[in-house]
């Protein structure tokens, strides 16, 4: 005899055996036994959850000579014939190859006669959306008033492509997904049935997998199975069979990446490369290990939800205390996008680098999470000692300290830079009696604007500091997303500071921030030296070596 796949081979012939869809099987034999059978029904639901599987059942349920509260015996001459698929009543469809209006008109045809053996004749259709058009129509009034002793069941995992008209003639039945403890449960069952030794890691992670499937599950645990024909089934190797990561090494990438050490993560993508580690999956995998952390960082009674063990858990919690919440949704949405690149590349590897390198280096993106995590950075260095006042200049400019950077090692060149640009401050600094001024004709200013600029000028607000004689800056407070391109452009910048010098004859700094900014600004404005370090630093192309 033939091998026979595991998921074929251990498909549930009665409803008793059918695991995670309680509140259909109950239904269903509640109607069975009461004798209250639809004449249409719509299986909808993932792929692998049971949609074919009950409604065969069903199918045999309905015409068993002798039922058993509401599940077939599948020892009479009609259960057998189902069974082995002889049976004349009822009649499998492939909607994805059948789908055309002259199947449709072969079935009205069929329909007219009534069943050889049995009490019903059952027609499943699966893959029902697959159906044209003009096969939904031509299939209406039949199912609407078929014979008394037909039965309809359409099964399909895409039912939004299901007309509403033939919705509206059907009974639903929305298939869940089955659960980790379901699927783990039923491996662990036919594992023992089997003769094979499998680790309970290796179950949940195959569970876990599977991603509600119970077809997909049993699949998965074949295939690894076959690999290593005669031995123990660990998670280690359960992991080499899939292509898939350990927990540990998405540990490793975190802290890697933030520490912003790029090497050591283009390092460690390599050596996972190397190991034959699917990039699609590892994608998948590391989004799920920070959507893990996001979840302990939004509650601490995620126990439950996140399925993992003790032991990872702790360590879920201590990486969950090392990054802020918006970090994590910005890693995820990188991520995120990252995976529907990845459907049609070429060449993933390089978009995963890419992706990966973004998370070190926020200053990459325009975005204003990736922004202020730029802002955290700079402040964080500073707190810890990493720039320093540059002495005998009353600005604000930082340097490394650990690279010891003195002006003077920049030699005459550094100094006529310096020089010049001290020739070109000819106005005197605006007080702020004089941005008051530039407050009460901000209209006219705006009006020798033009475009797109001008329109986003118009709705913003104007701010500066009125308790600092020394503060010439101005900040231009925009209320929306639609000023995000100018907020870093240095050009529109210093079109306002003439615009403003012609008007007022004093030097004005113009800073331009979004609204949802301005707390982190205010807050940033009360450390000493850390807001020009920030400007100086965000708002040109001065090169650091945290960049």
């Amino acid at each position: 005899m033939s091998y026979t796949a595991l998921y074929r081979k251990f498909r549930p012939d009665e409803f008793d055996d059918v695991k995670g869809q309680d509140h259909i099987v109950t239904t269903l034999k509640n109607q069975i036994n009461a004798d209250r059978i639809g004449h249409a029904y719509l299986f909808c639901g993932t792929r692998g959850t049971g949609k074919t599987t009950i409604a065969k059942i069903f199918a045999k349920a309905v015409n068993c000579e002798h039922p058993v509260n509401g599940s077939p015996c599948n020892e009479c001459d009609t259960c057998k014939a189902i069974t082995a698929g002889t049976s004349l009543n009822v009649i499998e469809i492939d909607a994805a190859s059948n789908n055309g209006v002259d199947n449709i008109r072969e079935i009205k045809d069929e329909v007219t006669y009534s069943p050889t053996m049995g009490r019903y004749k059952v027609y499943i259709i699966d893959e029902a959306h697959m159906l044209t058009i003009g096969a939904f129509n031509a299939l209406l009034k039949t199912l609407e008033e078929p014979p008394s002793y037909v039965i309809f069941i359409l099964a399909t995992t895409e039912v939004n492509r299901i007309p509403v008209t033939i919705l509206s003639r059907c009974q639903r039945y929305d298939f869940k997904r089955i659960s980790l403890d379901v699927i783990s449960d039923r491996l662990r069952e036919l594992m023992e049935k089997e003769n094979i030794e499998v680790e309970e890691k290796a179950i949940r992670y195959i569970a876990k997998k599977a991603d509600g499937g119970m077809r997909d599950a049993l699949s998965l645990m074949e295939q690894c199975i076959s690999f290593y024909l005669g031995q123990k089934l660990t998670y280690e190797k359960v992991l080499e069979v899939l292509g898939a990561v350990d927990t540990d090494v998405f540990s490793s990438f975190l802290r890697e990446i933030l520490n912003d050490d790029v090497a050591g993560v283009i390092a460690h993508l390599e050596e996972i490369i190397m190991q034959g580690s699917d990039l699609g999956q590892f994608v998948n995998d590391f989004t799920w290990y920070m959507r893990n952390l996001l979840l302990i960082k939004a509650s601490d009674n995620m126990e439950e939800i996140l399925d993992v063990s003790a032991e990872n858990l702790i360590q879920l919690k201590e990486e969950a205390g090392m990054i802020r919440q918006d970090t994590l949704m910005r890693f995820i949405r990188i991520f995120s996008e990252l995976t529907n690149q990845l459907k049609n590349a070429s060449n993933k590897r390089i978009l995963v680098e890419m992706a990966l390198i973004k998370l070190c280096r926020p200053q990459m993106e325009r975005d204003p999470s990736s922004l202020l995590e730029r802002v955290r950075r700079l402040e964080k260095k500073m707190e810890q000692g990493v720039f320093m006042a540059e002495p005998n200049t009353g600005n604000t400019h930082k340097r490394n300290v650990d690279a010891q950077w003195n002006p003077s090692d920049a030699g005459s060149e550094y100094s006529g830079e310096m020089q010049t640009a001290s020739q070109k401050t000819v106005m005197d600094k605006a007080a702020p009696k004089d941005l008051q001024q530039v407050q009460s004709m901000w209209r006219s200013i705006v009006a020798m604007t033009s475009g797109r600029f001008k329109v986003v000028l118009s709705s913003a607000q104007i701010k500066f500091n009125a308790t600092s004689e020394d503060d010439n800056r101005l900040y231009i407070v925009f209320a929306d997303f639609l000023a995000e391109p100018y907020i870093d452009n240095q050009e529109k910048q210093h079109e306002l500071e003439e615009l403003i010098a012609k008007k007022i004859g004093k030097k004005v700094e113009v800073r331009m921030i979004l609204q949802e900014d301005e707390a982190l600004t205010a807050g940033t404005l009360a450390k000493i030296g850390v807001d020009e370090a920030i400007e100086r630093f965000i708002n040109t192309d001065v090169i650091v070596e945290d960049f």
